[in-house]
């Protein structure tokens, strides 16, 4: 898709209210703090006081001269150490608002080192914007960046192309740009899943040329700014809710007993009414479910078991359906032995428990991922042992295929075989973008080692049946 596809009309039509979480990503002084402070200052997001701490702070430094301008960045590097070093080190949330949408944002930085803290931002996100400096075209880190928004499934991968101003508005220098980043989506299969798409659009953060509203100073751009293109992207959950099953993992089990709060017995509920209430509460992954819905529950090392729904309690209240992504509290018509990290799940939707798990992982630690070595694997609301068989190889980020290695490094992106101490109910990542998803651990200091997507199982064989 391109941006010149998105056509004025359009952007009026069915806008959405849907809160739409967003991340940028970019190499080193791409320019993505700034970006993020102009979408905050011109979308009116920041209060008056906060604005002039930053202009004190712009003008002690000598940014913008004589011209009394104010350094954007500042607004989101919130570290002493971010703003002594001109650099972004962790991910910053900032929250914001139009009158179409809101907003969560997540600033990302760029460093090479930090890879891992763009995977935390964008593993949440309905859209990711990847920054890319005018003058320095394609690089590695943004090959990176693109293959990681690829393994994640990413709904919407927007490309800017920053700092345009400084090629002097150059539409050819854009277009080589666009090309080449058009290519290497091509290559990585960026939208070929009919889900995810790719958008180009050229940007001046510093003087927020299409940033917020479209600019006069490339009129050969017939696309929207990039704010408009944000307040009307369809969330994810609004993509895939029709494309994907039920599932809801346990996170509590609600048995008061009659032993309701003061506060719930001051309110007026009936403690007689709750003496026998059960429910299990958490929070909806994926799909919808509506009460007389027949579904399993998933205990690892047990078969499932099948029942309906009885009831769906949201915030006091009984509710006929709900859907991803709420919170509400599931009760059933049988009386199962269901804890906490069971998954319920629509009937007849998921395939057999297994413990061989086919991955491929982003290595986010500096520790290096060796074979034997034995790890934590935690998926939805479990946690289990788990012991890695094999590295199948990484991905080389010059031609996109996979390479032979027996080990993974920080920031590689690699295939893994994992054996579980106890069966998990794995599904795969390109259709259960929530449920396909697990962290690998580190049992000794409890630090993430690996963000894991669960891939196709290639078959359990005599070989791998083992425990740990």
């Amino acid at each position: 898709m391109t941006t010149e596809a998105l056509l004025p009309g359009d952007l009026e039509t069915a806008l959405p209210t849907t809160l739409f979480r967003f991340a940028t990503a970019g190499s080193v002084d791409d320019g993505k703090s700034t970006l993020v402070g102009r979408l905050l200052h011109d979308s009116k997001a920041i209060l008056a006081d906060t604005l002039d701490a930053v202009a004190r702070t712009s003008a002690d430094r000598g940014f913008g001269g004589d011209k009394g301008g104010i350094d954007l960045a500042l607004l989101t590097d919130g570290l002493r150490a971010e703003r002594e070093q001109g650099i972004t080190i962790d991910v910053a949330y900032r929250y914001f608002a139009t009158d179409r949408r809101s907003f969560i944002l997540a600033d990302c930085p760029g460093h090479v080192q930090y890879t891992k803290n763009t995977v935390t931002g964008a593993s949440t996100a309905d859209a990711v914007v990847v920054l890319i400096d005018a003058r320095k075209g394609v690089l590695e880190q943004t090959r990176r960046h693109l293959s990681v928004l690829q393994l994640l499934r990413v709904a919407h991968v927007i490309v800017a192309v920053n700092k345009i101003d400084l090629v002097d508005f150059s539409e050819s220098v854009f277009r080589d740009i666009e090309a080449d980043v058009q290519q290497v989506g091509r290559e990585l299969g960026l939208g070929s899943d009919g889900i995810s798409d790719l958008l180009v659009i050229p940007v001046s953060a510093l003087d927020g040329d299409n940033v917020v509203e479209r600019s006069e100073r490339t009129p050969w751009y017939t696309g929207p700014a990039l704010l408009e293109v944000l307040e009307t992207l369809p969330a994810a959950d609004e993509l895939e809710s029709h494309l994907e099953s039920f599932r809801f993992p346990v996170q509590l089990v609600i048995r008061p007993q009659g032993a309701l709060a003061p506060d719930a017995v001051a309110a007026g509920l009936d403690v007689e009414a709750y003496r026998d209430y059960r429910a299990y509460a958490g929070q909806i992954t994926e799909g919808s479910v509506k009460v007389g819905d027949k579904v399993s529950v998933l205990t690892p090392g047990q078969s499932p078991r099948t029942t309906t729904v009885a009831g769906i309690d949201f915030a006091g209240k009984s509710l006929d359906e709900a859907a991803a992504p709420q919170s509400v509290a599931i009760r059933l018509a049988d009386e199962f032995d269901v804890a906490r990290g069971d998954t319920i799940a629509a009937a007849g939707t998921v395939r057999e428990a297994s413990a061989d798990l086919y991955a491929a992982l982003c290595w986010l630690s500096p520790k290096p991922l060796r074979e034997g070595q034995k790890v934590l694997v935690k998926h939805g609301t479990r946690t289990v042992q788990a012991l890695v068989r094999s590295v199948s190889g990484k991905l080389d980020l010059a031609s996109f295929k996979l390479e032979g290695a027996s080990s993974l490094e920080l920031n590689d992106i690699g295939h893994a075989q994992l054996r579980l101490a106890a069966p998990l109910p794995l599904e795969n990542y390109l259709h259960h973008r929530r449920t396909g998803a697990f962290l690998v651990i580190d049992p000794l200091d409890g630090n993430t080692l690996a963000a894991g997507l669960v891939k196709d199982h290639p078959g359990d064989h005599e070989d791998e049946r083992y425990s740990i």
